[in-house]
């Protein structure tokens, strides 16, 4: 039993001379004898060989099986063809009970299923009362699913099962990782005079196919490259950005992506599809470990956490921040924090004309308050144009702050490693970890929270460079590496899920305003509003 919860631009490699090195590295100087032999999607530094391939381990999806040959869809998963029972209980459900959901897959012919692997949810609502919560998945390995929910309030709820990816998906999504894992690729100009090159870059390149110039940054050991215009200096790199997406699927696979169908598709109920909850006499059980929080009267509401207030006037946020520097650190859903912030409170002055809208860098003060809020984007893989000048990762960036009291730090790291193995962003964690580290030793008060992953529409180019399968993956990941390290994790997986907006790369601003109220409330824990 398992608990789960374009093409390519023509590029002249012939005219490329030979390898050379780079002083222009991000915040630091690179190797002045490049290891290229390093170069690889699957290279963990030896600080992470111990406990890496361990915890990697630890979190593997169930086995799928192979596609049929010949490809048959009708043998694959349908989501018209699955259904949801519900386990009755003696004498009906009270408040602190739980909730067991049977689910059974089926393929196109209606035939049950008889393996694992499928990615399914669950979720228990009330609309009327802005209440709702995840349920804990539970894959038998054999076709069929539990799903588990804790009772929290009086009324009716609605059981929701959706199936977001058919195990055979999965299998595809699987191997495009395996054999492609430069499908996401990104591009750097290279300007001296009046010349100006583009060249291809990515985690790892291959040496044999063009000479590289080496931006492998010394402090973090995470690694870059880019292929060495011809007649022009690695070191007179310029910007970064977003280069293309390299697509290798069969039309038979392209099947396996049909939303609606076999994907981010709502199962049916063999009966019932919501229950009535009673109140509960005396004392309501605890909540066994589960779901990290839930929603009532559109709130949300942590579990066995500090009581969330909802900060809803400027006047009672700019208290909260009085005196505090905010750092926020990531990508686009972090950049959300900053502009919600920013259009909340009138009397922060911005220092943004000059920055790029994507990448920043961000400033944002209120002189008389003492309050400064920053966003930077992190380094790369990210897609979206960033000057190098600009670029940061984000463990050099920890390691600049003097930390303390009125110091609050948010880190978003996720997305941008979709597509690369496990490795590659397990490594760039780890990085953020030691750094976090850090910062806590030398200002034991810094207020460190670090944003999960969320869900997101699916259409058949998100399922193969975002699909919500990767984004669990690395969301696993990140709880592992942050578990038991003095930080707050907050759960956008969980508030986006719970939710009855639909999911979305970047959450609806209802539902930032949530989070901002978690951040908040973990910075000001005795002001409410």
């Amino acid at each position: 039993m398992v608990n789960i919860y374009s093409s390519i631009p023509e590029f002249d490699f012939k005219t490329l001379p030979n390898l050379e090195t780079s002083s222009a590295s991000i915040r630091s100087t690179v190797r002045s004898e490049p290891d290229v032999q390093q170069c690889s999607y699957l290279y963990l530094s030896p600080k992470n060989t111990k406990e890496g391939p361990r915890l990697l381990d630890s979190i593997t999806w169930p086995d799928t099986t192979p596609l049929s040959k010949p490809f048959s869809l009708n043998l694959t998963t349908s989501g018209a063809k699955s259904s949801f029972t519900i386990v009755p209980r003696s004498g009906g459900w009270r408040v602190g009970d739980e909730l067991t959901v049977r689910i059974q897959l089926r393929d196109y012919n209606g035939n049950p299923k008889k393996s694992g692997g499928d990615f399914l949810i669950s979720r228990l609502h009330n609309r009327e009362l802005g209440a709702g919560v995840v349920g804990q998945v539970q894959d038998h390995l054999n076709g069929t699913f539990t799903a588990v929910f804790p009772l929290l309030w009086n009324g009716k709820a609605d059981i929701e099962v959706t199936l977001v990816q058919t195990s055979e998906s999965i299998t595809v999504l699987k191997r495009l990782t395996e054999e492609q894992p430069d499908r996401i690729f990104f591009s750097s100009d290279f300007r001296f005079g009046g010349v100006t090159k583009k060249s291809i870059c990515n985690v790892c390149l291959d040496p044999d196919r063009a000479p590289l110039c080496n931006f492998t940054d010394l402090n973090t050991g995470e690694q870059w490259f880019c292929y060495k215009p011809s007649g022009l200096d690695c070191n007179t790199r310029v910007s970064h950005t977003f280069g293309g997406f390299s697509q290798k699927i069969s039309k038979e696979e392209a099947t396996l992506f049909q939303k609606g169908s076999n994907m981010k598709v709502l199962l049916k109920a063999v009966e019932n599809s919501s229950i009535n909850i009673s109140p509960k006499p005396g004392e309501t059980k605890k909540v066994k470990p589960g779901p990290s929080g839930y929603y009532y009267g559109h709130q949300w509401r942590p579990i066995g956490g500090p009581t969330l207030h909802q900060l809803n006037d400027a006047a009672v946020i700019t208290a909260c921040l009085k005196g505090k520097q905010l750092y926020l650190f990531g990508d686009s859903t972090i950049r959300q924090f900053y502009q919600h912030i920013t259009k909340t409170l009138p009397n922060l002055l911005t220092f943004d004309k000059h920055s790029l809208p994507q990448s920043g860098p961000f400033l944002a003060v209120d002189h008389k308050k003492d309050i400064m809020v920053t966003y930077r984007c992190h380094g790369p893989p990210i897609r979206f144009g960033v000057p190098v000048s600009q670029m940061r990762y984000v463990a050099n960036e920890l390691d600049g702050l003097t930390g303390g009291p009125n110091t609050v730090v948010v880190i978003g790291v996720w997305s941008h490693f979709s597509t690369f193995p496990l490795e590659v962003y397990y490594q760039r964690l780890m990085t953020i970890h030691r750094a976090v580290q850090r910062l806590l030793n030398r200002a034991p008060g810094t207020k460190v929270i670090i944003r999960t992953a969320n869900m997101k529409d699916l259409t058949l180019y998100e399922s193969l460079t975002n699909s919500d399968w990767y984004s669990l993956q690395r969301d696993k990941v990140l709880r592992a590496v942050f578990k038991d390290s003095g930080v707050l994790l907050l759960d956008a997986w969980e508030m986006g899920q719970a939710h009855y907006l639909p999911h979305s790369l970047h959450p609806q601003p209802e539902i930032i305003k949530l989070m901002i109220d978690v951040v908040l409330s973990n910075t000001c824990p005795n002001k409410g509003g």
